[in-house]
């Protein structure tokens, strides 16, 4: 579902037309500005706004965010101008403002961008008017995407600044270790003995480049041909991307792949559209993929898909934690805790002796 209004909460609609007007006339039209609150994403608010010359996306932060941390505005924006003349598919970016005194109706730092017509395979249903063969295509499609991304030169499409490669396993380690400690409200043991082992473990890293730090299927926006066929028309989500260790957006893509797998009572939480009874191929196939676009081996993933699993759990009790403290909002939060026990459990798994030879 979505919430339909002309003035949305999170969006003065009438005041960002009037602030839009003499900066961007182009994207404007005769009638007024309409604006729909998107479902999806963890964090930032998405916007459909139609009325224009043609219909748009806005994205900002949260609700009661504070300023001095918006910074991931101006980063996707970022992201997605410098990807655009390349070989990774992404929106095209119209503008982005820091509205912090308000005057264009939103009140926090935002961006605008094209609004790519499509749909997302977020669950098996999304998959029935698809045959496996197209499935199957679609998703080595994906990996070969990742594979260009991972091969772009960071300073030749301007994005050389975006992150501190050195270092960057031991800093996000350390960092997802204090968000741990902040969401603490019940005995982990196998988080605990994950984090210890993670942290003893850290590998040298050998690939850097530019991260989308979310990468999966449901991130992407994904057409329908003439054929019937589905075509990856646009990948999203990049408030995330840095620069860094490349192995850590296949560690994640290969978690999300199987998330499926690893606990039954959580689907909620763990929601894919990932089926190989309707055409998906197996990680390694992937793996497989992205390694000859990338014209690079691909080593063993084990701490990856690990620290990926912890991430993801750190998350959830994250989210948890919210819950008992009644700060959220809406279904579906009371199963969201069942699943970190299972992540962690996973990560082990990943770690143990009996995967040291899987991907």
């Amino acid at each position: 579902m979505s919430e339909h209004l002309t003035e949305p909460v999170g969006l003065s609609t009438s005041t960002f037309e009037r602030w839009l007007r003499p900066r961007r006339p182009d994207l404007l039209a005769d009638g007024p500005l309409r604006a729909t609150i998107l479902d999806g994403g963890r964090s930032n608010l998405t916007y459909q706004v139609t009325g224009g010359a043609a219909p748009l996306v806005l994205r900002r932060p949260p609700l009661g965010h504070v300023l001095s941390t918006a910074h991931d505005m101006a980063r996707e924006h970022r992201v997605i101008s410098a990807l655009a003349p390349a070989s990774v598919p992404v929106p095209r970016a119209e503008l982005h403002h820091d509205d912090s005194d308000g005057s264009a109706g939103v009140g926090t730092p935002f961006y605008v961008m094209e609004l790519v017509e499509g749909v997302v395979l977020r669950s098996p249903a999304d998959n029935a008017q698809f045959s496996a063969p197209q499935l199957r295509a679609l998703s080595l499609d994906l990996a070969a995407t990742l594979g260009r991304l991972h091969s772009l030169d960071p300073q030749s499409v301007g994005l050389g600044s975006l992150g501190r490669p050195d270092g960057f396993l031991t800093r996000q380690a350390r960092r997802w270790g204090e968000q741990y400690d902040r969401s603490r409200s019940r005995p982990l043991p196998q988080l605990d003995q994950l984090q210890d082992e993670l942290r003893a473990s850290i590998p040298a890293t050998t690939r850097t480049s530019i991260l989308h730090g979310d990468y999966r299927l449901d991130n992407a926006i994904v057409q329908v041909g003439p054929d019937g066929a589905p075509t990856l028309a646009a990948i999203l989500d990049w408030e995330m991307a840095t620069l860094g260790d490349s192995l850590t957006d296949l560690g994640l893509l290969a978690l999300y792949w199987d998330i499926r797998t690893l606990s039954g009572e959580a689907m909620g939480a763990a929601a894919s559209a990932v089926d190989p009874a309707a055409g998906y191929p197996s990680f390694d196939e992937l793996v497989d993929v992205y390694s000859a676009t990338r014209r690079a081996p691909v080593p063993k993933l084990a701490w990856y898909r690990a620290f990926a699993a912890y991430k993801l759990a750190i998350i959830l009790e994250g989210i948890h934690y919210r819950h008992l403290a009644g700060e959220t909002v809406g279904p579906g939060f009371d199963t969201v805790g069942a699943l970190v026990a299972p992540l962690a459990a996973h990560g082990l798994a990943s770690l143990g002796p009996t995967r040291t030879g899987a991907r």
